[in-house]
């Protein structure tokens, strides 16, 4: 899957995924590859993705999501 983080300042991120957790109004969830379309709101709080066995974290504050055709974009309002 391709994910693609932006602020409106920068491009915080943009690569190939295996899995994405995001922190959502009402809990975390996850998205695999081949997921359904998606759009939602995010909260403030940890963006968890894993690439190649390996888990990296980005703090979000806030913003929304795209999920299509496995493409992720995440517009965020800021990210720390």
């Amino acid at each position: 899957m391709q994910l693609e983080i932006i602020t409106p300042d920068k491009n915080v991120f943009k690569g190939e995924v295996d899995s994405v957790i995001l922190p959502g109004k009402q809990g975390q969830f996850q998205i695999l590859k081949d997921h359904a379309p998606l759009v939602s709101t995010l909260a403030k709080g940890d963006l968890v993705y894993e690439a190649n066995g390996k888990k990296e974290s980005i703090l979000v504050d806030g913003g929304v999501l795209e999920v299509s055709k496995n493409k992720i974009l995440v517009l965020a309002e800021a990210v720390a």
